[in-house]
């Protein structure tokens, strides 16, 4: 396989950051409206993530979801199985996860575990891993003849940007639950993830549902380009929202906050780090505050 050379974090062939800044607002904006249709409509969408360890599907996911309302768009991320759910039907724990009328369900990796970490790693049979290639695309035609939205998207990144973004992880301490041994295998078995891949897809990748590849080495371009292809595949339309007004706000009526002594109040760590310049917020119990609660 050959070597693909990533882009550094900044410089040339990185999408800078002004503009991505921009566009992600701009689609952040168009995703408001897509939830709005789907909640209204009483649609039922199921977005897949899958690829390779640190390819950005988490980071992706949250970009989807950082201004939608988490009553309508969930994100699942299922543990290892338990010994009971080890013998119920594989896809069975996926299906208990399906949306509902007005929902949106992001799978960060999903069913198609069986296909990659599983087979790669010897945690299921080569009888559990056929059977599994089989029956997706039954399974999945039967989500999409229900009428559920699906699309899957497969994030690429190459072997010389995934060893970047391990080296990341582990040393900074704000990353480092990202990544375990397991994930570490995924290095020395590079080409087998790559085979398992390619046997996936062979048998997965159905009109009715088919794999859509992010190439995902500059993680802003990764990014932009899922939400706009996603927003570009689902006929969605501006929904209209009640007009709403602020009433309001009624005449002091006697109401008097007690006094401060008798709560417990978290202390105020952020004084340490006010600059003298800077002359704290008036107090609560101050006529301006006379509200606060």
């Amino acid at each position: 396989m050959a070597r693909r050379t990533p882009p550094a974090e900044t410089g040339p062939g990185r999408l800078p950051r002004a503009p991505y800044e921009k566009e992600l607002r701009r689609l952040q904006i168009e995703l408001v409206t897509f939830q709005e249709w789907v909640r209204a409509g009483g649609q039922r969408v199921v977005v897949v993530f899958e690829g390779r360890d640190a390819a950005g599907k988490g980071g992706a996911i949250k970009r989807v979801t950082a201004r939608l309302n988490p009553r309508v768009v969930r994100t699942v991320a299922l543990p290892v199985p338990t010994d009971r759910e080890r013998t119920q039907w594989y896809f069975q724990r996926y299906v208990e996860q399906l949306p509902a009328a007005g929902e949106i369900v992001l799978f960060d990796r999903s069913w198609y575990n069986r296909a990659g970490v599983e087979r790669v790693m010897g945690f299921c049979t080569e009888e559990e891993h056929q059977r599994f290639l089989h029956q997706c695309p039954v399974f999945e035609r039967m989500l999409v003849d229900d009428g559920i939205l699906l699309r899957k998207y497969w994030f690429s990144v190459s072997d010389a940007e995934q060893e970047r973004r391990f080296r990341q992880r582990l040393s900074d301490p704000t990353r480092r639950w990202k990544i375990s041994a397991m994930d570490l295998e995924s290095i020395t078995r590079w080409e087998a993830y790559s085979r398992a891949k390619d046997e996936m897809f062979a048998y997965t990748d159905i009109p009715e549902a088919p794999w859509y590849v992010v190439e995902s080495d500059d993680k802003r371009a990764a990014r932009i380009n899922m939400i706009a292809h996603l927003l570009s595949t689902v006929p969605y339309a501006d929904v209209r929202l009640p007009e709403l007004r602020l009433p309001p706000r009624p005449a002091p009526s006697g109401y008097q906050r007690p006094p401060k002594h008798l709560q417990t109040f978290v202390p105020d760590h952020a004084a340490s780090l006010r600059t003298p310049d800077r002359a704290p917020a008036p107090d609560a119990d101050t006529p301006g505050g006379r509200h606060h609660r």
